[in-house]
């Protein structure tokens, strides 16, 4: 996953998991939770936004009830905590557009007395066309989709339920012609395995879904640059 987080410096990043995952044609609000560590005040400006945020995607950052737009409004948006002050008015509207995509961004907050002194928000977010749903197979011990986007190119995502506690499964994948390339553990508690397929090789790989060390049925998955 895609946590925040702070660096070494006295301001830390207390929220986690900043995704948004949603159909097209909605908006998201998430708020980012801050705590200053110093015995002094500190005020932050956000330098830039690194990564990919499509086109069609926009992102407004809000602090109390006034909002800006940092492609437009870069310069206005600064934050200043007192010391020790826990900030929970700071928030990330997302509009997810109007084409299905994913991606990810950081917001590169700076002190603005010491640059050296930063902090990052990541985020994610994932947008789905609700008309064009993945195909879900039902079997004895759980349901599982389809792996999605297929082909990839960064991210791909199986989503599953499992209907019993103790059912151990598993998804291997494997390269076209036979050799291991990872393994993941379905865990009870969740509900998705998001894959980070970036470092894989183009090419056509083949994904096995194991229940109790069983195979239950393998499907292909194709990588892309």
């Amino acid at each position: 996953m895609f946590p925040l987080f702070a660096g070494a410096q006295q301001t830390r990043v207390l929220s986690e998991n900043l995704e948004f995952t949603g159909d097209l044609s909605t908006t998201q609000r998430k708020t980012v939770i801050l705590q200053n560590e110093s015995n002094q005040s500190k005020t932050y400006f956000l330098k830039n936004i690194n990564g990919n945020i499509g086109s069609s995607q926009h992102v407004k950052i809000c602090i109390g009830d006034e909002c800006f737009d940092p492609k437009k409004d870069l310069a206005k948006i600064k934050i200043t905590l007192a010391p020790g002050e826990v900030m929970t008015d700071l928030y990330l509207d997302f509009d997810m557009g109007i084409v299905e995509t994913k991606g990810n961004f950081d917001l590169n907050f700076v002190n603005l007395e010491n640059i050296r002194e930063s902090f990052v928000v990541e985020a994610r977010y994932d947008v789905s066309n609700p008309n064009k749903k993945v195909d879900e197979f039902d079997y004895k011990e759980l349901t599982l989709s389809d792996i999605y986007p297929n082909p990839s190119n960064r991210i791909a995502q199986l989503d599953y339920q499992l209907k019993y506690p103790n059912v151990q499964a598993k998804i291997a994948i494997n390269s076209f012609i036979g050799n291991p390339v990872a393994e993941y553990q379905l865990d009870p508690e969740r509900n998705s395995l998001v894959i980070n397929v970036s470092d894989f090789n183009p090419g056509v790989y083949f994904y096995t879904l194991f229940v109790d060390n069983k195979n239950i049925v393998t499907k292909k998955l194709v990588v892309k640059k």
